[in-house]
């Protein structure tokens, strides 16, 4: 508090050095959940090998996009790591300037990174406050009130085309499935059914436990 029970109005460069601790920790916590997606895949390729060699053709198409899923629930992470760097890179421009102006400035890059964030479910209620903190200052302009709708809404990703899946049979299971369309539809060995309701209840929570790393 200030005299007469006014706060203070904070340091300029304090907020900015807030804002970008922020941002660092947003990063970090972006790379944990690529790390956990990326165990949670490996899981599921040792379950389409074996699948595989039991010649289930039906659990292995459903790995398969398990996997495809997983890839771009990576890339678009990656995606939302790139804009927070280009907004760090930016914050450390704003320093640079209040040392030699004394002032914020706008910034259209800051603008247009923040826009795509806060679409992000992982980091969408962090970047929603910190764009609101950067339209006090004078950073961004007042984005349109529509842009903070739907925050909460999951994007879903989409189905996977069948050419993604023969890829990735193709991958995993070195040649045995995948390559060719006509490698997908030749009959395969009928998996014993002992054991096969096992399988569907591993395959079920591993699913589940992808599922909660991305949402």
């Amino acid at each position: 508090m200030g005299l007469f029970g006014k706060s203070q109005e904070p340091n300029p460069k304090d907020k900015v050095n807030e804002w970008c601790s922020k941002l660092r920790k947003e990063s970090l916590q972006l790379d944990r959940q690529i790390r956990g997606i990326q165990r949670e895949e490996e899981k599921v390729k040792r379950s389409l090998k074996e699948a595989a060699k039991k010649g289930d053709r039906e659990v292995c198409m459903i790995l398969a996009k398990e996997i495809i899923n997983s890839r771009k629930a990576i890339s678009k992470i990656h995606t939302s790591k790139a804009h927070i760097n280009s907004i760090s890179m930016q914050m450390k421009n704003q320093l640079a300037t209040l040392r030699i102006a004394g002032a914020v400035q706008k910034s259209t890059e800051v603008m247009k990174s923040m826009q795509q964030l806060i679409k992000i479910p992982e980091v969408a209620a962090t970047m929603r406050d910190l764009s609101k903190e950067m339209m006090k200052a004078g950073i961004i302009e007042e984005m349109l009130e529509d842009t903070f709708e739907g925050l909460e809404d999951t994007e879903e990703l989409e189905e996977a085309a069948q050419e993604e899946v023969d890829k990735v049979l193709w991958e995993i299971t070195a040649g045995q499935l995948g390559k060719a369309p006509d490698a997908l539809t030749d009959s395969l060995p009928v998996r014993e059914q002992a054991g096969a309701e096992e399988e569907e209840d591993d395959l079920e929570a591993m699913q589940s436990r992808l599922q909660a790393l991305k949402s």
